[in-house]
């Protein structure tokens, strides 16, 4: 990198990575899948690896300025993240309790509705044959989409908000993405503790799988991460970004099954495989297999290589679509 490692090195640690990578899903075997759907997934996804290698060859120069920007400016990162959601409420009365206000309040709201009315108040029946009190079940689903819904408008909208950062000549506008996101995750880390007391509340245990909660939120941080690079710089030149992007959220939370369980799919297998494409998917129902199913996140092997590789590929998209436009910035802001 910059002060580091020499380009070819870097080059070099990519391609080993992503060798590695490659191999572990050709030599993975699931003997409950079908040989054929099993074939077509390692293909694919060895396509993907060595065009996303072809690419980061292409464009090594483009795709490696963000990462090292971030690393570098750290220290800032997290101070101005601290400060942005101190700032955030600083003239309201109730000042930071709105921030766990709006989605405990809903929380509650979906569970009276769904849980009550209309007479879902029992176990809900995961796809593993494990089941969940409602109330659970449908929190575990929130906590994540509402993380993300947080997440993509705010990280959509940062530079919009830092516009007088972006005017600066020596300040490094890349790190405003990641500020707000940050910011964002200390009120979902309050929304797992949240859920966790719950969880408890309703007598079960703590045990190793609950660590997962960690992994899947930052599997979480960093997707959003991936697609707000894209949509922070898109925003500036069309501002209607912003509305789309509610209504796809709008539309998204019932797509994704957060208030339906996807084993309603089971005679639609076609249209089950679809909804799963949705990386949001493979992280609700992470916290789900977490709380419940006792299961690692690398038994779904296929899932949570496809998650990664989709997140790199949006990231790598979201570096040269940002690295493209930033010089323009100023100008429009």
């Amino acid at each position: 990198m910059r002060k580091g490692l020499s380009k070819t090195t870097v080059k070099l640690y990519v391609t080993l990575a992503a060798a590695i990578l490659a191999a572990v899903i050709l030599i993975h075997h699931n003997p409950l899948a079908d040989p054929q759907e099993e074939l077509i997934k390692k293909v694919l996804a060895c396509l993907i690896i060595v065009g996303a290698i072809g690419i980061f060859y292409w464009f090594y120069d483009r795709l490696i300025t963000l990462p090292v920007e971030l690393w570098q400016s750290r220290k800032l990162i997290w101070k101005l993240a601290k400060n942005d959601f101190k700032n955030r409420y600083a003239g309201s009365y109730l000042g930071r309790v709105w921030a766990f206000t709006q989605p405990v309040v809903t929380v509650l709201l979906y569970w009276f509705v769904f849980g009550h009315i209309m007479g879902q108040d029992k176990k809900e029946i995961l796809n593993v044959g494990v089941e969940a009190p409602y109330v659970l079940w449908l929190t575990a689903g929130l906590v994540p989409w509402f993380y993300f819904s947080e997440a993509i408008n705010n990280g959509t909208t940062s530079l919009l908000e830092y516009s007088y950062l972006v005017k600066k000549v020596v300040f490094k506008i890349s790190i405003i993405p990641i500020v707000k996101l940050i910011a964002a995750s200390f009120v979902h880390l309050f929304f797992v503790a949240f859920m966790l007391l719950v969880y408890f509340v309703y007598g079960y245990t703590p045990s190793f799988y609950l660590l997962q909660l960690l992994y899947y939120s930052f599997c979480m941080f960093m997707f959003v991460l991936a697609l707000s690079y894209s949509t922070c710089a898109i925003v500036i030149f069309f501002r209607d970004l912003t509305q789309i992007i509610n209504i796809l959220l709008q539309v998204g939370m019932w797509a994704t099954p957060i208030l339906w369980n996807i084993s309603l799919l089971d005679n639609s297998p076609i249209l089950q495989k679809i909804m799963k494409i949705n990386p949001v998917f493979y992280i609700v129902n992470g916290y789900r297999d977490a709380m419940f199913a006792e299961k690692w996140f690398w038994q779904d092997f296929y899932s949570t290589a496809y998650f990664w590789i989709v997140t790199v590929v949006f990231f790598g998209i979201g570096a040269l679509i940002f690295r493209r436009l930033k010089v323009h910035f100023a100008d429009v802001l």
